[in-house]
């Protein structure tokens, strides 16, 4: 146990809800443009807080997810909170839902992607992920 005058919280358990508390692997992270580049050229699906785009590999692996926000979701402030908000969503969501071996890329709209509620981002992200994979429920 770390005790919290040494910077840890008392309690050496991650909670509920850290990407620590998942049992799947955190997805890892897209970095270069060629990756967002073959992604925009897959599969699309549209929410009313965020563009999804999504690509199988050929190379085997876990899951892999990207974001982006252009100038048009605004300054640099709002669209960094927008990137923020899309990564929480996708840190819930992919985990459980996503398929190994797929590209995810999760794009900001404006406004809709800083000013929608989360549970709302949640459940966008959830049914485009079913419809993307084409699966029901």
């Amino acid at each position: 146990m770390t005790p919290p005058e040494a910077g840890g919280t008392g309690s050496d358990a991650a909670p509920a809800g850290s990407p620590a508390a998942s049992p799947h692997p955190a997805p890892e992270i897209l970095r270069k443009r060629a990756d967002f580049l073959r992604a925009a050229q897959a599969r699309r699906q549209g929410t009313p807080g965020f563009l999804l785009q999504a690509r199988r590999r050929e190379a085997e692996g876990g899951i892999r997810v990207g974001f982006t926000c252009s100038k048009k979701v605004g300054n640099a402030v709002l669209r960094n909170r927008a990137k923020r908000r899309l990564r929480a969503i996708a840190r819930e969501v992919l985990t459980l839902q996503g398929h190994a071996g797929w590209d995810y890329v999760l794009v900001g709209r404006p406004g809709a992607t800083v000013e929608r509620p989360y549970a709302a981002l949640l459940a966008d992200l959830e049914r485009a992920i079913r419809q993307i994979h084409g699966e029901r429920g």
